[in-house]
């Protein structure tokens, strides 16, 4: 008879055993509630937006170390829309999920939505997409599991997410190209 416990965790470290077939979207998803308290307000009393960006990079880090299993770093931010404006009563839920991933990087999304705890009333208040590069142990880039797509709304957003990254890069290039031809 073992003296291990059935359910003990594998002998190799997750982040080994995921590049071998990759990892689904909703391995790394994370839902973070949170209730806005007073010093977090802008002077119209509702939820200030540098304190939402603040939450909305905690989750979009979570999801992004929950999918490398590495430590992680906030490379960009996208696209900020703010929908509507958060009052103090209430919570907000933040929804983070990978959309795209690279070599090193992330793209994560996260959708915010602001609940109405004595009418239970949801609404979308906030979206964003972020980007987040894996580190190793010396804080270098290091190449993160693959993307496993498994449902339409996935690939949805995976085609989404990989028509932003050519903007980005394109967007890149040319601000590149320009810095040289200015002389810099």
């Amino acid at each position: 008879m073992s003296s291990e416990a059935p359910d003990s965790a594998p002998a190799e470290p997750a982040r080994e055993n995921a590049f071998a077939s990759g990892k689904t979207v909703a391995e790394s998803a994370v839902a973070i509630l949170h209730a806005p308290m007073p010093e977090e307000s802008n002077p119209d009393g509702f939820m200030h937006g540098g304190h939402l960006l603040k939450h909305i990079d905690t989750a979009g880090s979570i999801a992004a170390a929950r999918h490398s299993r590495r430590r992680v770093v906030t490379a960009g931010l996208e696209r900020m829309d703010f929908l509507t404006p958060i009052p103090l009563r209430g919570v907000i839920i933040l929804k983070a999920s990978v959309q795209l991933v690279g070599r090193s990087s992330m793209e994560v999304g996260v959708r915010v939505e602001v609940e109405d705890l004595l009418s239970g009333l949801r609404r979308h208040a906030a979206s964003c997409y972020l980007t987040y590069v894996a580190l190793d142990e010396n804080g270098k880039p290091k190449q993160v599991p693959p993307l496993i797509i498994s449902s339409p709304e996935e690939e949805r957003r995976y085609q989404k997410a990989s028509e932003r990254r050519r903007r980005r890069e394109i967007s890149r290039s040319q601000t590149t190209a320009e810095k040289k031809s200015a002389g810099n």
